[in-house]
């Protein structure tokens, strides 16, 4: 049983996701493609004699809103197929050199990308964008646009995150296919790739780095309720620090975002950007904290799984998206962590406008997991060293240089986030190596944020956080202190069934509660008698498990169609308002 949430029910095939995707590099018009395409489904490397039937764009073959609901196998291949139309307008009439862009949120895992028969792109990893130049083969009137793609999933050593052929308990159906947004837009020969928007709070002003398709001096801009408050001539390719006069800083409580706006001779894109800063710190008493705009600050987090019980892997509406962000932020949380998946990035761009906080975990892949490494340490203490490779399922080089790969193309996808505050490379043992080294290179890579290295167990001694995730134990702080930040970054999971509102007849979770009321009263105790008491001692951050519940996971405060709080919000508030410092 698959119960629709709201937003599917009222779906529009007509009008799906029709939001311009890419919220801090806008342009003023785009095309599209969502909604109705051709599929099949062929033995590996056979093309297709003739299509199965429809699907709609950008929802996995595998859920209900796509219209198809079959799984992908490892030994299959997925086709798409549509008709690639320009509009009248799409194009400058006067003869300008011009280049047309087809973009792909995500397709997952590995695809190719052919335009009237030529190859025009293609790419691997499931989880970050790409862009095809359809060039010279593109033509007038009507072009064939096929899309063929191939997914391994847990079969294979690349990013999958908690999905699994064969699904069950905390892992989930496996997806395949387009799930984010397709898009072409029109744009000069000479235009803006991307912008690299770093805040600089402690000296009152924005680095920017306009990247080009090549060489050419920029117009950058930037308004606070549209005022001008900065503006500068930036050379493409090369940093230039903006100053910010009375900065005005971002927060949960006040998510102010600054408007910008890059001219590059006949382009011209806007964005946004936040003037904010995140850290570690000592508080009064000197205990490490996290800090924000160089004040200690609690995270009270929620784990956010990004699984929807119709789209699955997609959220069926912009409108779906906001609610969930709105309805934690509205019960206390000011942060939420993102968990093993990349979302699309107008999902981002509401955490940064709403005001709450995101870790992000990167996704994990590897091979086969050991039930001695991912699954003995959540009730027996054990830490091993994930030097040994094998243990942890990466003893293949490739799938290791893989992920560092991807690890860098995440923080460079998501690297303008102004909510962003913390990278998770590693949680639970899942496809971990080398997590020191990682960690390192990640603060490398991004200084301007703190990173927790190995969420949950399996402590490399690395990173900004000492990082615990506690279900079927009390929760106590450790007496054993390193100098990290002491965080709880998985606890509670205490689950509920909502008849009417469940994947099956399964009841997952880590402990069950028969009743709501059982449910809230647990609950309450579980934060006054041993979260609550622990700030003071130290405890810097709290994720609860979880925001939904997700297939046979009955653990979360929504059902997993999102249509009961299965609290009064009255209840969730007031515990929230005590996890706070001071």
């Amino acid at each position: 049983m698959n119960p629709p949430t709201p937003w599917g029910a009222a779906l529009d095939p007509d009008a799906i996701l029709p939001e311009y995707p890419r919220p801090q590099l806008v342009r003023d018009s785009h095309l599209n493609l969502n909604g109705r395409w051709e599929y099949a489904i062929t033995p590996a490397g056979e093309e297709p004699a003739e299509y199965d039937g429809v699907i709609l764009v950008p929802f996995s073959p595998e859920s209900p809103l796509s219209g198809v609901e079959r799984q992908l196998q490892p030994d299959q291949t997925l086709w798409y197929r549509r008709t690639l139309t320009l509009p009248d307008g799409f194009l400058p009439a006067d003869g300008r050199p011009v280049r047309v862009l087809l973009h792909f949120g995500a397709v997952d895992q590995t695809c190719r990308v052919l335009l009237n028969g030529v190859e025009v792109g293609g790419h691997t990893g499931g989880y970050l964008p790409f862009t095809c130049d359809l060039g010279e083969a593109l033509t007038e009137g009507a072009n064939t646009l096929v899309v063929q793609v191939r997914d391994l999933s847990d079969t294979g050593h690349h990013a999958r995150g908690k999905q699994r052929l064969k699904r069950g308990g905390i892992w989930y159906t496996a997806q395949s296919g387009i799930w984010q947004t397709v898009w072409a837009e029109c744009v000069p020969a000479l235009h803006v790739e991307r912008l690299t928007l770093t805040p600089h709070l402690g000296d009152s002003c924005v680095e920017v780095t306009v990247h080009a398709s090549g060489a050419g001096d920029a117009d950058v801009e930037l308004r606070a309720d549209g005022t001008t408050v900065a503006r500068a001539t930036v050379p493409a390719g090369h940093p230039v620090r903006l100053p910010v006069p009375d900065p005005r800083p971002w927060t949960p409580e006040d998510p102010f975002l600054y408007d910008v706006t890059v001219r590059l001779g006949d382009d011209r894109v806007d964005g946004y950007v936040g003037l904010r800063s995140f850290a570690v710190g000592p508080d009064a008493d000197g205990v490490p904290r996290l800090t924000l705009n160089g004040a200690p600050y609690f995270h009270a987090g929620i784990l956010d799984q990004g699984y929807w019980s119709d789209g699955m892997y997609t959220a069926p509406s912009d409108e779906a998206m906001v609610h969930d962000i709105a309805t934690m932020k509205r019960l206390g949380f000011t942060m939420l962590r993102k968990h093993i998946k990349i979302e699309p990035l107008r999902w981002y761009y509401h955490c940064d406008r709403l005001g709450i906080l995101v870790w992000q975990d990167l996704v994990n892949g590897g091979g086969h997991y050991h039930p001695l490494v991912i699954t003995a340490p959540a009730v027996t203490p054990l830490r091993l060293s994930d030097r040994r490779h094998r243990w942890f399922g990466r003893a293949d080089e490739d799938g290791r240089a893989r992920f560092r790969a991807e690890l860098h193309e995440t923080v460079e996808h998501l690297r303008n986030v102004v909510s962003l505050a913390v990278w998770v490379p590693f949680n639970e043992g899942w496809g971990q190596f080398d997590a020191a080294e990682i960690a390192a290179e990640l603060a490398e890579l991004d200084p301007t944020r703190t990173i927790d290295h190995a969420s949950g167990w399996h402590d490399q001694g690395a990173g900004d956080l000492r990082s615990l995730h506690v279900y079927f134990r009390r929760f106590r702080v450790p007496r054993r202190r390193d100098g990290r930040v002491l965080v709880l970054s998985e606890y509670g999971g205490y689950g509920l069934r909502v008849d009417g509102h469940t994947f099956n007849d399964r009841n997952f979770g880590y402990r069950r509660h028969d009743t709501a009321e059982e449910l809230g009263e647990a609950f309450e105790r579980l934060h006054e008698e041993q979260i609550a008491p622990a700030i003071p001692l130290g405890l810097s951050a709290t994720v609860y498990t979880q925001l939904s519940d997700v297939e046979d996971e009955l653990n979360g405060l929504l059902t997993y169609d999102r249509r009961v709080l299965k609290l009064p919000e009255e209840l969730v508030r007031r515990v929230n308002a005590r996890l706070r410092l001071g």
